[in-house]
């Protein structure tokens, strides 16, 4: 009996451990959520769909589950399959060969100055790059570690497969840009994040397993302590959740529910959103802020607060969670706030 591809890749990787999630046929994005889990204000705390046996909210509804599998893939063979990275204690070196502009120099080896004297001729992608810092270090590019796993991508990039160290950690990263990166066109995949599994096909190709290897060797020492070192570990001590930015509480005050129904209400969704400054990756920020947008919206719906106040209220807390991201929050928050105005919300309910 002919095993469909994508289930035998998804039994391929529960049986090493690594849980495994849909991916949307062709693409390598995570399947849709179901129609209740695509509502405004919804989020994955406490939905009951991984006890249902759907698959929402991407690599979070990761399963070792065969008979989840057998399901998932067995009714839907064109389903391509993610790995959950954290939970399978694995961290991908994504390395990217994407014809784009160089950047300036400091940017190549964040940390690393690159002297004006050094030619960077022929310096074009992330194999570059990851190769220049693996011989500063005089060692292997992951690009040519022929001990571990290692995955061709349709794109031309590769994808170098390691098992993190027992109790470290490791985050996600993305090329030269955010508040951590390893090197420019060199992505880290690790705990908040998912990786395309051997053998996946999309619209664009197969990921191929480059040479015999199947099996995640150890990552080495050296990577680790550059991954360490650009920031890559979260805090050995985890800061007390900030509470709601004192503007953004006085906002809360003033818009005419004083200390009573208004601050309940809007308050702690707020508060959800603010703590998730002590939590860099896989806080459900953008859900949360939802949330609380969805939630604003039917308080000015309701003529409990001005539509001015819930915005500013809700910029101020983004704003302490995730600096710097301001666009991205807006358009969350705009979208929450008109979603939720379709829905006044009497003050003493919530939903």
């Amino acid at each position: 009996m002919n095993v469909p591809r994508a289930l035998a890749a998804a039994r391929w990787c529960a049986s090493r451990g690594w849980p495994v999630h849909p991916l949307a046929p062709g693409r390598k994005t995570p399947a849709g959520n179901c129609a209740p889990c695509r509502r405004p204000g919804h989020t994955r705390e406490g939905c009951g769909c991984p006890r249902a046996g759907r698959w929402c909210h991407g690599f979070h509804a990761a399963t070792l589950d065969f008979a989840r599998i057998e399901q998932w893939w067995g009714a839907h063979p064109d389903l391509g399959v993610g790995v959950a990275c954290g939970p399978a204690g694995l961290v991908i070196i994504d390395i990217d060969a994407h014809d784009r502009p160089l950047p300036d120099r400091d940017r190549l080896l964040p940390g690393i100055g690159i002297p004006a004297g050094v030619d960077l001729t022929g310096l074009a992608n992330g194999f570059h790059t990851i190769a220049v810092l693996a011989a500063l270090r005089g060692a292997i590019s992951p690009a040519d570690d022929e001990s571990t796993l290692r995955v061709r991508t349709p794109s031309g990039g590769l994808h170098v497969w390691y098992r993190a160290h027992r109790g470290h950690r490791w985050q996600c990263s993305a090329g030269a840009g955010g508040s951590r990166a390893l090197a420019w066109q060199v992505d880290v995949r690790a705990h908040g994040g998912y990786i395309v599994a051997p053998g996946t096909v999309t619209a664009a190709g197969v990921y191929t397993p480059v040479g015999p290897v199947r099996e995640p060797a150890p990552l080495p020492s050296w990577l680790a302590r550059e991954l360490e070192r650009t920031g890559h570990l979260p805090p050995a001590h985890v800061p007390t959740p900030r509470p709601v930015p004192p503007r953004a509480r006085q906002a809360v005050l003033a818009a005419g529910g004083g200390r009573g129904a208004v601050e309940r209400v809007l308050g702690a969704v707020l508060a959800e959103v603010a703590a998730c400054a002590a939590v860099p990756e896989g806080a459900a920020f953008s859900e949360k802020l939802n949330r609380a947008a969805y939630t604003a919206g039917g308080l000015v719906a309701a003529g409990h607060v001005t539509h001015r106040d819930a915005e500013r209220m809700l910029n101020e807390a983004a704003e302490h969670a995730r600096p710097g991201q301001e666009r991205r929050s807006l358009a969350i928050i705009r979208s929450g706030l008109s979603a939720g105005s379709l829905r006044p919300l009497p003050l003493g309910s919530r939903s």
